[in-house]
């Protein structure tokens, strides 16, 4: 009996974040900001149905190969990432009516928190339902650094 309610207790915590995306924010660049860092931790966590919930269904992707993807592409993909961290600086979010893009650095880091990729990235939302939803993304693999 223990194990049903520590079951059902997990599954209700778990489902939070899942929850929290998918319900109305402000129509503020905080909010953008907000919505960017928990698609960042919600990708570390190999998490995808809090993902689906910030993707518009028109979703499309340009990744650092050039690939594009779809919502249901992007989606596929995430089970599959590799396990580590994004680590999102110099961010920057600008709101034009329904319609606002963020642009920022996602430094990658691998299961032991060694930089493996620095990715600068645009995503573009429109304001729908009372929430941001994303339709489109771009990422440009950026250059090693040189120390």
């Amino acid at each position: 009996m223990h194990r049903v309610i520590f079951l059902l207790l997990f599954t209700i915590i778990a489902s939070d974040a899942a929850l929290a995306a998918c319900l109305p924010q402000p129509k503020t660049e905080a909010a953008l900001l907000d919505l960017e860092r928990a698609w960042a931790h919600a990708l570390s966590r190999h998490d995808g149905t809090t993902i689906a919930c910030f993707l518009a269904d028109e979703f499309q992707d340009a990744g650092v190969e050039g690939e594009l993807s779809d919502r249901a592409a992007a989606l596929k993909k995430i089970p599959n990432r590799r396990p580590g961290e994004n680590r999102l600086e110099d961010m920057h979010a600008h709101i034009f009516g329904e319609a606002a893009y963020v642009r920022g650095l996602n430094r990658v880091l691998d299961a032991s928190g060694k930089e493996i990729a620095r990715v600068r990235f645009t995503d573009v939302f429109v304001y729908r339902d009372g929430r941001w939803q994303a339709v489109a993304g771009h990422e440009t693999l950026m250059p090693e650094e040189k120390k």
